[in-house]
C-alpha cells in the first residue's frame, strides 16, 4: 500500500511533482511501446490507479458520513464487503457500502457515538501494526463507555498446528475444498496462501496476538468467543478467530 512520505500541503505537493514525473515517464517509454515497461513499473501504476480510486470513494465517503455526525448508539459493520447488516452502518469501500470509506484514515464520528462495532475478515487486510493500531484506536475513541468491539479473522494457529503435527482436524483437506486454489498442492503452499492470499493479506492472527493489540489500544475483558449465528456469516464459520472485547466504562 501506498504510504504518505509527508504530512499535509507539502505531501500534496510532492505526490503532483510524483505524478508529472510518470506521466512523462509513461509517455516516454509506453505509448509507443510497451514491452519497454518492466512488470513492477505497470503493477505500480496499477497500484496507484487503485489507491486514486480509495481517495476517490473515501471522499464520497466523507460527504455520506456527515449525515450520521449527530447520531448516537450507533452500530457499525466495518469492511462490510458484501455482508451488509440491516439496521447497521455498513463501511467499506464497496459501493453497496451506507459509507465508503478508506479505513487506513480516521473515521469520520463522533467520540463515544458508537455501541458497537462489529468487523469479519478485515483486520487481515491493513498492515500490522501501524495501520491496525490506528483504526483500533479510532475504534476506542468512537465506542460509547462499555460499548464493544467484536471481530473475527482467519484462525492462523489451526492450520500452524497441523503443519507442525501437533493437531490433525482436517486443515488442508478442508482448505483445498473450501477457500483455496487449485494451485496449491503441499501444505506449505497452502499455508503461504493463507498468510498472503495473493497480495490480499497483510497480517495473519491468532488469539494471543489479536488480545495483546486489543489491550494494547485500552481495550479491556478481551475473549475468545464462539460462532454466532445473529452476528457472524454462516459461510465464515468454519476457520474463524472471533473476539470480543470492551471499551471500559471510565
Amino acid at each position: 500500500m501506498i504510504r504518505p512520505c509527508l504530512d499535509g500541503l507539502e505531501s500534496f505537493r510532492k505526490t503532483r511533482t510524483i505524478l508529472y514525473e510518470l506521466k512523462w515517464i509513461y509517455r516516454g517509454t509506453c505509448m509507443d511501446n510497451a514491452e519497454q515497461t518492466t512488470a513492477g513499473f505497470r503493477q505500480a501504476l496499477c497500484n496507484l490507479e487503485r489507491e486514486f480510486s480509495v481517495m476517490r470513494k473515501h471522499s464520497n465517503g466523507l460527504v455520506k458520513a456527515r449525515s450520521y455526525y449527530e447520531l448516537n448508539a450507533l452500530k457499525l459493520n466495518l469492511g462490510c464487503g458484501p455482508h451488509l447488516k440491516d439496521g447497521w452502518v455498513n463501511v467499506d469501500l464497496n459501493d453497496n457500502a451506507d459509507i465508503t470509506l478508506d479505513l487506513r484514515e480516521p473515521l469520520p464520528l463522533r467520540d463515544c457515538s458508537c455501541s458497537i462495532i462489529y468487523s469479519e475478515h478485515f483486520l487481515e487486510h491493513i498492515d500490522y501494526p501501524d495501520n491496525v493500531t490506528s483504526l483500533l484506536k479510532e475504534c476506542y475513541r468512537i465506542l460509547e463507555p462499555g460499548g464493544t468491539f467484536s471481530a473475527g479473522v482467519p484462525d492462523t494457529e489451526w492450520p500452524l498446528l497441523e503443519y507442525a503435527g501437533i493437531l490433525q482436524l482436517g486443515y488442508f483437506e478442508k482448505a483445498k475444498t473450501l477457500w483455496h486454489p487449485k494451485w496449491c498442492e503441499t501444505d506449505m503452499e497452502h499455508i503461504n496462501h493463507h498468510f498472503r492470499q495473493g497480495t490480499e493479506h497483510r497480517f495473519a492472527y491468532d488469539f494471543r496476538t489479536l488480545k495483546h493489540i486489543l489491550t494494547k489500544t485500552g481495550f479491556v475483558e478481551v475473549t475468545r468467543r464462539k460462532f454466532d449465528p445473529q452476528r457472524d456469516n454462516k459461510s465464515r464459520e468454519l476457520g474463524t478467530l472471533y473476539v470480543d472485547a470492551r471499551k471500559p466504562m471510565t
